[in-house]
C-alpha cells in the first residue's frame, strides 16, 4: 500500500486489553517515520463525541435504556466519521481508533440483547460508507473480571464498566467471535507479560496494511524495548499520584 493513501485501523477488545497504550506506541512509531497518525477514540474525538461520552459513561445514567444507549454512540461515530475520519483519510493519514463499530455489535447487541441485524444497521448508516483496513483485537485474559479489574484500577467504574460480570461475558464471547466473523479485516493479538512483546505482534498485525513486511519490521529491538520502558514509567507516575492521594 501507498504511504500516500489513509488507513483506517480499529483496535477492539474488553476493558484493560492494553488498546489505547499500544495505539500510542504505534502512532509514535509512524510518527517517526514522518506519517501523520490521528489517536481516537470512540465515543469521543468531537466537541459533541465527547460531550456524548460524558451522558453515556456517567454512572448517575444507570436507568439509560439499551435503545437510547446505542443512538448515543452512534450519533457520536457519525459525527467522529463525517468530522474526523473521512478527511483524514482523505489527506492520506493513518487514523487509530480505539473502539469503532465491532464494539458496539458486542456491548449493544451480545450484552444489552439488542437485535444484531438493527445494530448492524445502525452502524452501516453512521458509518458512511466508511469501514477499517485492519481491526485489531487484543485480548488480554479469558477472565472479563480480570481486565475490569485493571480498567478501573485506581477509579470508581464507569456506566459500562459497572454493568456487571454476566454483561461482560457476553461481551467477551462476542469479541471472540469476531475474527471468525472477519477473516481478512480482524488479527486476534493477546497480550504478553513484556509490553515489547505485544507491541511486536501489534506491529505485525498491521504491517501488510502499512507497507511493512511483518517478518521484517522497520524497527529494532531497542525500539520494541521502548514499550517496556514506557510502560514502567506509567506505572511509576500512577503509583505517585496514589501517594499523592
Amino acid at each position: 500500500m501507498s504511504a500516500e493513501a489513509g488507513v483506517f485501523i480499529t483496535f477492539e477488545g474488553g476493558d484493560g486489553a492494553g488498546k489505547s497504550t499500544h495505539i500510542r506506541f504505534l502512532a509514535a512509531a509512524l510518527e517517526g517515520q514522518g506519517r501523520e497518525a490521528l489517536c481516537l477514540r470512540e465515543p469521543g474525538g468531537t466537541v459533541v463525541g465527547e460531550a456524548l461520552r460524558d451522558v453515556v459513561l456517567d454512572p448517575a445514567n444507570e436507568g439509560l435504556a439499551p435503545e437510547a444507549e446505542l443512538f448515543i454512540y452512534e450519533a457520536a461515530r457519525a459525527q467522529i466519521v463525517a468530522e474526523v475520519i473521512k478527511p483524514a483519510l482523505a489527506r492520506g493519514a493513518v487514523v487509530l481508533c480505539d473502539r469503532f463499530c465491532d464494539s458496539t455489535v458486542a456491548y449493544q447487541a451480545y450484552g444489552r440483547g439488542l437485535s444484531r441485524e438493527f445494530v448492524q444497521q445502525a452502524n452501516r448508516f453512521a458509518c458512511q460508507g466508511v469501514r477499517p483496513d485492519r481491526t485489531v483485537l487484543m485480548l488480554a485474559s479469558e477472565d472479563p473480571a480480570v481486565g475490569l479489574a485493571r480498567a478501573s484500577r485506581g477509579s470508581a467504574p464507569d456506566r459500562m464498566e459497572g454493568a456487571g460480570l454476566e454483561f461482560h461475558e457476553r461481551v467477551a464471547h462476542a469479541f471472540r467471535l469476531l475474527e471468525t466473523h472477519a477473516p481478512d479485516r480482524v488479527r486476534v493479538v493477546r497480550s504478553a507479560a513484556r509490553k515489547s512483546d505485544t507491541a511486536r505482534a501489534v506491529f505485525s498485525a498491521v504491517a501488510d496494511v502499512l507497507g511493512w513486511d511483518a517478518e521484517d519490521l522497520p524497527f529494532d529491538d531497542a525500539f520494541f524495548h521502548g514499550a517496556d520502558r514506557s510502560n514502567r514509567a506509567g506505572k511509576g507516575r500512577a503509583a505517585a499520584a496514589g501517594k499523592a492521594l
